[in-house]
């Protein structure tokens, strides 16, 4: 399983104070006469988001909250109310401490070998990697785990106060891989090359087919970096993941993934390789 996913045996957490606020918006938003579609035009968020937060599927973020309350006439009720919102469906239970780092991390650096980065993933490819690893899940369980994906990927935005820094490596066999197909991965390509032009703050390289030397043989990290510049760590395995505090051991992981920034090709050349790559499907 990818670090954001729910593994086997582990449901979505309960969603009843999203479905709560949900049901508030949805109230507020009625009562001052708008139809969904309506008021998707006046927060300028698109009615599928909306629609999602309204039936408590997804965390609002701060921008939709702030647009919501100057439409719905400033009452300051969201802004209460979304304080209690600490319930992520979608998320496996033992990424949720993680997720509470990473959302407010200053910095971030992800190694991965396995699939794309759950903040880099399209909806269509986070559906692939889904189906691809038993057990099947039911509809709303999928429904949850994409919900909760994306609704992460508002972390990357360079309106934030101030941007994460991000850092990526990926290993070029994860994109040689063509999870989902072809379809599937030409939306990916065009998907990072996008987001790679339109967001500063992220750095995305790739870890060549061919690399005999090698920091990351032991697997997939992450480090962040909070406000007060404390750093964390996370691994994760089959079925499991582990936050990691203890010092030595961050400075074993900032250790090995500075040396992965070294070996694997500049963000230059890995763009240059990813439009190759595009251009060959």
């Amino acid at each position: 399983m990818t670090e954001d996913m729910v593994g086997a045996g582990v449901g979505p957490e309960s969603s009843d104070s999203l479905r709560t606020f949900g049901a508030v918006v949805q109230a507020l938003r009625e009562h001052h006469g708008l139809s969904r579609d309506e008021f998707a035009d006046e927060v300028q968020f698109s009615k599928h988001t909306v629609a999602s937060i309204e039936q408590g599927r997804r965390m609002p973020d701060q921008a939709f909250v702030e647009k919501a309350e100057e439409v719905l006439g400033d009452t300051g009720a969201l802004r209460r109310a979304v304080r209690h919102l600490s319930r992520q469906p979608g998320l496996a239970a033992w990424f949720r401490q993680w997720a509470r780092f990473e959302a407010e991390a200053i910095s971030l650096c992800t190694y991965e070998c396995r699939v794309v980065p759950g903040l880099l993933q399209t909806e269509a490819y986070a559906r692939a990697v889904s189906l691809n690893v038993p057990p099947l899940p039911d509809a709303e369980t999928l429904d949850h785990r994409i919900a909760g994906r994306l609704d992460r990927q508002n972390l990357l935005s360079t309106s934030r106060k101030p941007p994460t820094a991000f850092s990526f490596i990926v290993e070029q066999a994860v994109l040689e891989r063509h999870t989902g197909g072809e379809a599937v991965t030409r939306e990916l390509f065009d998907h990072l090359l996008e987001l790679i032009a339109r967001h500063w703050n992220v750095e995305f390289q790739l870890m060549p087919l061919k690399q005999p030397v090698h920091a990351g043989l032991d697997g997939p990290l992450q480090l962040a970096e909070t406000p007060d510049n404390r750093w964390f760590g996370y691994s994760e395995g089959q079925e499991n993941g582990r936050l990691i505090a203890d010092a030595k051991e961050i400075s074993r992981l900032q250790q090995r993934y500075a040396k992965m920034r070294s070996q694997a090709l500049t963000p230059e050349d890995s763009l240059g390789l990813l439009k190759r790559m595009r251009g060959a499907l």
